[in-house]
């Protein structure tokens, strides 16, 4: 056999390379486009121990939630502030059914004074005050935290601590007119929160949520100490505004 029947033309060798297949043999993983599963697994067993996760959601204490909605009432979707503002008025009221000043055994059955009142307050008043301010603090942060939130609307304890603590700077006693008149007034400075009530709203953490409260709760109740120096002026005051109501 010759030569020239033996070696390829050149245009035949360049036809062949451009047959070839490219980025390595036809079989090759390479040139397949696709991966080997067995890669895929090592790949996703090296992520995993490396530590690498995905972010987990930061769990939710139940009692944290619990405490500061009180029990719920902070996800009703009309007037939150004003339902929490109610259970602070039903706290102080059960308070003195338990506990009332006006039917003490040390006095007789009769309308405490404002004497009277103050003993009561510092036995009785002053330390569910404090309790309701300290845990309700801790459960705001904790709510805050978890929620990303300043404030949240659905946190509602901070009314409860801060009408509580209205009827209690004004020595109020729990008869409808007094409590009536204190909802009103720590409703309205709550939301126009005077100095200074909403600079302390910038306050961190859980304490900047319910100091605004305690301010508002003063304002109300030297408001109420104002009607009732007025001598029978809390009884013309409600008189209008239940006509107002109306």
């Amino acid at each position: 056999m010759s030569e020239h029947a033996e070696a390829p033309s050149a245009a035949e060798t360049a036809t062949a390379k451009m047959n070839e297949p490219r980025g390595g043999a036809a079989g090759s993983p390479e040139s397949s486009g696709s991966r080997d599963p067995s890669t895929v697994r090592e790949n996703s067993a090296a992520g995993e121990d490396s530590g690498v996760s995905p972010p987990k959601e930061l769990p939710k204490p139940r009692w944290a939630f619990l405490l500061a909605t009180v029990g719920g009432l902070g996800n009703i979707p009309l007037a939150p502030g004003t339902w929490g503002s109610i259970a602070g008025l039903l706290l102080y009221a059960v308070v003195q059914v338990h506990f009332a000043p006006d039917n003490m055994s040390q006095f007789p059955l009769h309308t405490a004074t404002l004497v009277e009142r103050a003993w009561w307050a510092l036995w009785t008043g002053v330390p569910v005050a404090l309790i309701v301010a300290i845990a309700g603090t801790r459960a705001a942060t904790i709510v805050a935290n978890v929620t990303g939130k300043k404030d949240p609307q659905f946190v509602v304890i901070d009314e409860v601590s801060g009408q509580h603590l209205t009827y209690l700077l004004a020595l109020a006693p729990a008869n409808l007119d007094y409590l009536l008149l204190g909802l009103i007034l720590f409703r309205a400075f709550d939301i126009w929160k005077p100095f200074p009530a909403r600079q302390a709203e910038g306050l961190p953490g859980g304490l900047g949520i319910m100091a605004d409260d305690w301010f508002a709760a003063v304002y109300a109740a030297i408001g109420i100490w104002i009607v009732r120096g007025a001598g029978m002026g809390l009884p013309l005051v409600m008189h209008h505004l239940r006509s107002f109501a109306r």
